[in-house]
């Protein structure tokens, strides 16, 4: 089997890469290199079964000759981050939207097989325990930039499902929540790294808001093989799937138990949105996934607990010789109310 992995360079992407050069596959990485980094790659650069081509999902030349020469297609490759939203909004609707739907248009042709990943963010400020795929989406107002990103992934759902009705495209969605794990960065507003990084240097760890809104993670190796099996179910066609951690945790939670798995002295620090993120940032509750139609297809079941999602985060940071690829950049004065980094 011959797969293409678009943002085989990013977090996720690389440990799939890794994971399906393990089961035998040859793997076609496509990657701007705009948020990923060929030192994700490291593990496999030598492989004889990887082949990296640096370019973007929004030139249709290099889509298709690259899904030409593959069997089945797991595409990644987004702009991700609220605090990449926020500087680059042109840029971030365009990739997500236009560079998913070259990836469509070039497999319906072929006719590959693709996955297409998606995000728990598409719900929004539903708070509901435990979201299903069926779950109604809560968006706030379309000016504000922290909702383009969940807007444009539904589209890219949206797109994804009119292909398999009229078309018979032959693919899948998942929406991963809160997925965590080593070479996963802090620099773009990602919570359990950019805690993490806090504590190694000796930094207060800063929360914000009251520090009680929950969230599920989960850890990367669970959801890999996961994606995978979602890829070779052929009754998993025209349908979403979530993929998300088992247990709710505060974020203040999370990060007292950064401090004690990191073995941290440093203190934590509430922060209000408005000073992180200026007046107007609007933020979810609680986020909490059902697996139960991922576990009913694929026998999925999250396995890792936070402590050891923590550890392995911990491990890689400080394995890592580029130290400020873990550090989220300071965040830009807000505009209209908008904020310039996630949580």
């Amino acid at each position: 089997m011959r797969s293409l992995v678009t943002g085989g360079a990013g977090f996720i992407g690389s440990h799939l890469v890794e994971h399906l050069l393990d089961v035998g596959d040859s793997v076609v990485v496509l990657d701007d290199l705009s948020t990923g980094s060929m030192n994700n790659l490291a593990k496999v650069a030598d492989h004889p079964g990887l082949e990296v081509v640096v370019g973007t999902i929004l030139d249709p030349v290099i889509v298709r000759n690259v899904v030409l020469d593959v069997d089945r297609v797991f595409h990644l490759a987004a702009a991700v981050g609220v605090k990449l939203v926020v500087e680059q909004p042109l840029s971030c609707l365009r990739t997500n939207i236009h560079g998913t739907e070259n990836i469509l248009m070039v497999c319906h042709e072929t006719g590959t097989t693709l996955l297409l990943a998606s995000t728990s963010e598409i719900y929004g400020k539903n708070e509901s325990d435990g979201l299903t795929e069926e779950s109604d989406r809560i968006l706030g107002s379309a000016l504000k930039s922290r909702w383009s990103y969940a807007a444009a992934k539904g589209i890219d759902e949206a797109f994804a499902r009119a292909y398999w009705e009229e078309y018979g495209l032959q693919v899948s969605i998942v929406r991963l929540f809160n997925t965590v794990g080593p070479r996963q960065k802090g620099r773009y507003g990602m919570v359990v790294p950019n805690l993490v990084g806090q504590a190694i240097r000796g930094e207060s760890l800063t929360v914000f808001g009251d520090g009680r809104q929950t969230r599920c993670f989960s850890a990367v190796e669970d959801i890999v093989p996961a994606l995978v099996a979602i890829a070779e179910s052929p009754e998993a066609y025209g349908q979403a799937y979530n993929l998300g951690g088992s247990t709710e945790i505060s974020i203040l939670d999370l990060a007292e138990t950064v401090l004690e798995v990191v073995d941290s002295a440093s203190d934590v620090v509430l922060v209000p949105y408005a000073n992180a993120y200026g007046p107007g940032y609007e933020d979810m509750r609680r986020r909490v996934p059902d697996n139960s139609k991922a576990k009913a297809l694929i026998g999925f079941v999250p396995r890792t607990g936070i402590e050891a999602i923590v550890r392995g985060v911990a491990g890689s940071m400080r394995e890592s010789v580029a130290g400020e690829d873990w550090q989220m950049a300071q965040a830009r004065p807000a505009r209209n109310g908008l904020p310039g980094t996630e949580h």
